[in-house]
């Protein structure tokens, strides 16, 4: 008989719980508390909303910082920034010709990783909007009126 893969019990709050990692999931999870820092770090690259627009506009195709900057309207040197940041941590790849710096996504895990991101996010909406422990976007905060 095959074995059953364990189900989701409801929590106390009537929520679904996460059924325990798979062995599989368990193996790739790091002992070493330096190898969760390395994941949490991996993680915070993805943070920012302005870096996943960008990841979202690079998944289909490369583009120029030009078309980065029409595309998700803030300074040249903002998006060069974010793009830097994630060349720097591998998301991004940068192909030089002439004046023109062309970016694309290194791996095509990382649109599944987006993918799935967005998929999460949309299933605990409104969770997250109730969330009270991580902090808004900055750019989102309401500004106080001037003094």
């Amino acid at each position: 008989m095959a074995e059953q893969a364990p189900t989701a019990a409801p929590a106390a709050d009537g929520r679904a719980t996460a059924p325990p990692a798979s062995p599989a999931a368990r193996a790739l999870l790091p002992v070493a508390a330096d190898g969760v820092e390395l994941v949490a770090r991996f993680f915070r690259a993805l943070g920012d909303p302005a870096r996943l627009r960008l990841l979202e506009f690079l998944l289909p195709d490369e583009h120029t910082v030009s078309e980065c900057v029409a595309h998700i309207g803030l300074s040249q040197g903002r998006v060069s920034v974010h793009l830097a940041c994630l060349a720097d941590c591998g998301y991004v790849q940068v192909r030089r010709s002439g004046r023109f710096a062309w970016y694309k996504v290194a791996d095509p895990r990382v649109g599944d990783l987006v993918m799935l991101a967005r998929s999460l996010a949309a299933d605990n909406a409104a969770a997250l909007a109730d969330c009270v422990r991580i902090a808004p976007d900055p750019a989102q905060r309401p500004q106080p009126p001037p003094a």
